[in-house]
């Protein structure tokens, strides 16, 4: 990969995102030979090798995937270490870097439904190992659909304050905290150099009166004005 950065950086792309993570629990036997390439064992080095690029690791390399959610909080409650994901999180203190950080693709979706606790154990393990300005948001939607109960799932989870004094978490919280609003958007847009100030009390773009915000209004039309119109079949004369 080291002739791929070079050729990258000399046309000017210098952020690199990489899938990590996100095997089923058999992942030894159906991957034999290959399985290792899903872990981070190689991001410190390149990191440190190329400080020029900013990489950033897809489902914040989240082993667990397909499996019970409860498998995985119960190793995270033994050991306080969640496979994969903490290996990520501990790299800039092991190789001295700042150009890692986790995207939530996936890994958050799967988790916040089904193991709320496990969810906010990954969020604290990645904030207190990366720093809160290097967590990506990310969503999958192609594979889920509608972003938006995602974005919803992560403006109301809170790590449990148990949690926060055992492992030395920090809180995330209300809906639109720092943290919150650095993971959802602020940080990508530093990573990919856009000018937030340069839209700052100017008029959204165009598209973004789209067919959702069309029936929104219609929606709020519809609520100050009863309809009596009735819906179903019409039997013909």
């Amino acid at each position: 990969m080291y002739p791929f950065y070079e050729k990258a950086v000399k046309a000017g792309i210098t952020t690199i995102c990489i899938h990590k993570g996100l095997l089923p629990v058999d992942y030894e036997r159906a991957f034999a030979g290959v399985w290792e390439y899903a872990t981070v064992w190689d991001v410190g080095k390149a990191a440190k090798d190329w400080p020029q690029m900013t990489f950033v690791i897809y489902h914040s390399a989240l082993r667990p995937f397909v499996e019970l959610p409860n498998q995985a909080w119960a190793e995270f409650e033994a050991t306080g270490r969640i496979k994969w994901a903490t290996d990520l999180a501990e790299i800039p203190q092991k190789f001295g870097v700042t150009n890692v950080h986790a995207e939530l693709g996936t890994c958050f979706a799967n988790s916040a439904v089904a193991h709320p606790k496990f969810a906010a154990a990954l969020l604290g393990t990645l904030i207190k190992g990366l720093g809160a300005d290097h967590v990506i948001w990310g969503t999958d939607s192609v594979w889920y659909g509608s972003p938006q109960w995602q974005i919803e799932a992560m403006r109301r989870i809170e790590i449990p304050e148990d949690m926060q004094k055992k492992y030395g978490f920090a809180p995330l919280g209300s809906a639109n905290s720092p943290i919150k609003q650095m993971i959802f958007g602020s940080n990508a847009a530093r990573l990919y150099r856009l000018n937030l100030k340069a839209t700052e009390n100017k008029a959204m773009p165009s598209y973004s009166a789209d067919r959702l915000a069309a029936l929104k209004n219609e929606y709020e039309l519809a609520a100050k004005e009863p309809s009596n119109l009735r819906y179903g079949y019409v039997r013909a004369a």
